[in-house]
């Protein structure tokens, strides 16, 4: 199956964006995926603002872009866009970091005012940098989603069957398409 990339752009460390990607991770993985989690507050902030290309974080960064089949971006929504801190690690990725991927835009935020800021913020920079096919995002309302003690999360159960099918659609987009054989 394929190799995804699964991207958390949220600064915090109690991040429900953050614990509800790892929650999709494991049914991504279940369909036999191999998932590796990306948190982007874990890359040195010395790197991400002086844009540091160099830096070994960073490049090992680039490093997981390049060997994704597919990338899962995920990130809080703030003033009805995505984090700084996705923008900062976005900027130093090469132009066209996601040519041939497959993305799957997932957001999380305090308002339904915020729904648009995967269409009209992210999608678009996602675009730019080449995606080969963006499949329908999702957004998800702080209040539907229960951080547990243990780490984890439950989703309300209307929320998580949007995001099931969001990420199962992304999930068929990324098996490969094999042309009919012809008999000879």
């Amino acid at each position: 199956m394929a190799t995804i990339l699964s991207v958390s752009g949220s600064p915090s460390p109690v991040s429900r964006t953050a614990r509800l990607l790892r929650h999709l991770d494991g049914r991504l993985t279940a369909q036999g995926h191999r998932v590796i989690p990306l948190d982007v507050r874990t890359l040195p902030a010395e790197a991400l603002l002086g844009a540091d290309f160099a830096d070994p974080a960073i490049v090992e960064a680039r490093r997981l872009f390049e060997q994704a089949d597919g990338v899962v971006i995920g990130t809080p929504v703030y003033k009805a866009a995505y984090s700084g801190l996705l923008k900062s690690l976005l900027d130093l990725l090469p132009q066209y970091a996601l040519a041939g991927k497959t993305v799957l835009p997932l957001a999380t935020g305090g308002s339904t005012a915020h729904v648009l800021a995967i269409d009209y913020a992210l999608r678009p920079v996602l675009s730019s940098m080449g995606a080969a096919h963006i499949v329908q995002g999702w957004f998800v309302l702080d209040r539907h989603i229960t951080v547990l003690e243990e780490g984890g999360v439950t989703v309300e159960p209307g929320s998580q069957e949007a995001l099931d099918h969001v990420v199962d659609q992304f999930s068929l987009a990324l098996l490969p398409v094999h042309a009919p054989s012809v008999a000879a």
